[in-house]
């Protein structure tokens, strides 16, 4: 690639302004608690896990990348953190800005390469969102070179409000319940994924990556016109609900913690509540808020 037509690393100056600044020592403390109580929560790290960090050149995964090297530093049990990233081939990507960012914070970064757009371009239906499959060829890479290496955990950057859109579509387009997984262990064996930015707001990601100048780098892709439809739907569904209520990704955080199986339609589900001896319907009350 020539210096000619290499786009600028934006900083995250330059991100979408998706929450207010805020002074970087209070976000840096509230993405920190959340991110200790995620890894509390559902014990994602445990002593002597090796976890390697996914890093895309987002914010999300680099506010990731710094914010579990504060964990390591004051966590009561060592652990032990690398990075991976993935060139998927498109003209315009800069993995060497990835690679500073993790080298100037002492962390050993993998560098793999992958021909993304020659598979994405093969294997996308029209109209089909380009992001997921490209998700799915990089988690592949990211499974082997984890197994090869030893690693116990593949940490990602998934956040809350990424969660609750999971969540959204598939109820509204999928017909089931569910969201991501903020652990999840494969059946065959490890890496454990894990989300510790799962407790994390976007908005508080984007400001304490804009207040940190983190060197974030475009995807390049050239399919990201193909977006999710059903995603942006869902997106601005929850933007003008939060104009009302500026808390309602706070209060859905806290119903993903307080669900009540027995008052839900499905009979399996339910009938696991009865044998935990959890509250059936009518102890629960009314059936509205």
């Amino acid at each position: 690639m020539s210096a000619s037509s290499t786009i600028p690393a934006r900083s995250a100056a330059q991100a979408p302004d998706v929450g207010p600044t805020e002074e970087l020592p209070r976000l840096e403390r509230r993405l920190g608690r959340a991110v200790g109580q995620a890894v509390a929560d559902f014990g994602m790290i445990a002593a002597g896990d090796r976890v390697l960090v996914a890093l895309s050149g987002g914010k999300d995964s680099a506010t990731l990348l710094e914010l579990l090297l504060r964990l390591q530093r004051r966590a009561p049990v060592p652990f032990t953190l690398e990075a991976v990233n993935l060139d998927p081939g498109y003209a315009d990507y800069q993995p060497e800005v990835v690679r500073r960012f993790a080298e100037s914070h002492g962390v050993r970064i993998h560098l793999l390469r992958a021909p993304v757009e020659q598979l994405v371009a093969e294997k996308l239906a029209p109209g089909q969102a380009a992001c997921p499959l490209c998700s799915r060829i990089r988690r592949g890479a990211f499974y082997t070179l984890a197994r090869r290496e030893g690693f116990t955990k593949l940490a990602l950057g998934h956040h809350l409000d990424d969660l609750l859109e999971t969540l959204l579509i598939n109820l509204f387009y999928a017909g089931t319940l569910r969201a991501m997984a903020p652990a999840l262990e494969p059946k065959d064996g490890p890496p454990t994924v894990i989300r510790p930015l799962c407790y994390a707001l976007e908005r508080d990601i984007a400001a304490y990556a804009r207040a940190r100048q983190l060197p974030i780098i475009p995807c390049a892709s050239p399919h990201c016109a193909a977006t999710d439809r059903r995603r942006q739907v869902i997106k601005r569904l929850l933007t003008s609900l939060e104009a009302e209520h500026p808390d309602l990704k706070l209060r859905m955080r806290k119903a993903l913690t307080n669900v009540q199986p027995a008052t839900l339609l499905d009979p399996a589900l339910l009938r696991l509540a009865r044998d935990a001896g959890l509250p059936t319907a009518a102890q629960h009350g009314e059936d509205e808020p």
